[in-house]
């Protein structure tokens, strides 16, 4: 009698645990949706600061540039050695800039790793739920 008492409650079983795991699967949903926004704005910073870096350089770099080749100049230095110069330096500058918005653009920055994380603890807690 027992026995047949834990059969009629199999379907409801079933159903609460299908209910329970589609709304597992919901929540991760919900989290991955967030972590992407904030990766977006991320990506969204990194590639401001590359615009912010490029418009620095370009409106800084005529009068900077002009001002240190005609002051290196008046040195021993040739004015064609002091252009290039000082060209090194502002290519460097902006070399800088441009790797470190890169590595904000990153895959491994992007990436939803709360989520993921998640999905594995709760994959795991499943595996450990049906072998236990």
């Amino acid at each position: 009698m027992d026995r047949h008492a834990d059969i009629k409650d199999t379907p409801s079983l079933l159903v609460t645990t299908l209910k329970q795991f589609a709304r597992l699967i919901e929540d991760e949903v919900a989290l991955a949706k967030a972590e992407v926004s904030r990766n977006v704005s991320r990506a969204g910073a990194g590639l401001a600061m590359i615009g912010i870096g490029a418009i620095l350089a370009l409106t800084a770099l005529d009068v900077l540039a002009a001002a240190l080749v005609a002051w290196l100049a008046t040195t021993e230095l040739s004015a064609g050695l002091s252009a290039l110069i000082v060209g090194g330096g502002v290519l460097l500058i902006a070399i800088i800039l441009a790797f470190v918005g890169k590595s904000r653009l990153s895959a491994d920055a992007l990436a939803p790793s709360k989520t993921s994380r998640n999905v594995r603890s709760d994959i795991r807690a499943m595996k450990e739920g049906t072998n236990g």
